[in-house]
């Protein structure tokens, strides 16, 4: 009896009656997720070795040059007309232009790995077709390393981006829209607690923490076979202790803010950063040395990197326990200045 009017249960159990009735939030915690999944699964789906596009300029000698290049494995070659070489470079659809003459002139991009790689396949057709005899042949050995598609570097990051979100806005708009109706001024007059109705907001979002994280993995499994590695606990705790951090960064977020439009800038200002710098779409890697100590102090990039070592590594609490302290202390300093900084009014 004393735990069903336990304030803490009774708040929870409101938290939960808000979150369920509310149709949009389930679409952007539920099928959103699975949406972006499927979009960008099937478009960095893996394929086979695509061929190098080669464009010929079309002009004297350019049907001899395509003859040559007939013949070489790998290469779609075609003839491009001197007005269009300069977008069809830019647009990605060739690689690199040959000018026919001796020697033949290269044009392509060096800023772009793709166009280096071509201009070396076409380089190395020519002189083979010119009569360049190598002195070996080396072995060749395909080597597919599990883990390696895009998708199955994708799905624990978006995991972690799920997280952040619905851990953020959930609780964020959800305090401020209770102030902005003056509900946080009646619940002081109950024997309520400033701590219950913070760990109320919490607790409720952990609740839907299990179904919402399953989905997503669910179908990531189902549709592309993307599959975790490690245990699934500690995939399960790392989602846990993401969650509790980012929950607590919500409460903070949300102490002072009196208006949802205050509430929305607060959460663009924090979310923005973390969505471009903490590996959700690409690796963390590509930003300079001289960034990364403050990259890796990023709550969502220890998410992120800790999701990714279990998922694909099969890491196990040794190897993530930067990661896990990060989060902790994040998730401890926001709880705590929330717990100083809020107000009901």
């Amino acid at each position: 009896m004393a735990a069903s009017t336990s304030p803490l249960v009774q708040l929870t159990l409101v938290r939960i009656r808000e979150y369920t009735r509310e149709p949009e939030a389930l679409f952007w915690v539920f099928v959103f997720p699975v949406l972006m999944t499927l979009a960008l699964g099937i478009a960095f789906r893996s394929q086979q070795a695509a061929p190098v596009h080669v464009g010929i300029e079309a002009v004297t000698g350019s049907d001899a040059l395509a003859a040559m290049l007939a013949g070489a494995p790998g290469l779609d070659v075609r003839q491009v007309p001197g007005d269009r070489i300069d977008a069809a470079l830019r647009d990605g659809e060739i690689e690199v232009v040959v000018r026919p003459g001796t020697p033949p002139v290269y044009r392509y991009d060096p800023s772009r790995p793709e166009s280096r790689l071509a201009r070396l396949a076409v380089d190395d057709a020519l002189q083979r077709a010119a009569g360049r005899v190598d002195r070996w042949a080396p072995a060749e050995e395909a080597v597919v390393t599990p883990g390696s598609r895009y998708i199955d570097w994708l799905v624990p990051g978006l995991v972690g981006l799920n997280v952040m979100a619905t851990s953020l806005w959930g609780i964020g708009f959800s305090i401020v829209q209770a102030r902005t109706r003056k509900l946080l001024k009646r619940l002081t007059a109950t024997p309520m607690r400033q701590r219950d109705f913070l760990l109320a907001q919490i607790t409720g979002r952990l609740l839907f923490l299990l179904p919402e994280v399953a989905v997503l993995v669910g179908f990531a499994w189902i549709a592309f076979d993307v599959r975790i590695r490690g245990s699934l606990w500690l995939f399960g705790a790392v989602t846990l202790l993401g969650t509790l951090s980012f929950a607590g960064l919500g409460l903070l977020m949300a102490s002072r803010a009196r208006t949802v439009e205050a509430m929305s800038g607060l959460l663009n200002v924090i979310m923005l950063p973390m969505w471009l710098l903490s590996g959700v779409f690409f690796s963390t890697a590509n930003f300079p040395a001289a960034v990364q100590p403050l990259l890796q102090a990023i709550p969502l990039t220890a998410l992120n990197d800790a999701l990714r070592a279990v998922t694909l590594e099969g890491a196990g609490p040794a190897a993530i326990a930067g990661e896990a302290g990060i989060l902790a202390i994040w998730g401890i300093a926001t709880f705590a200045g929330a717990l100083r900084l809020f107000r009901w009014q």
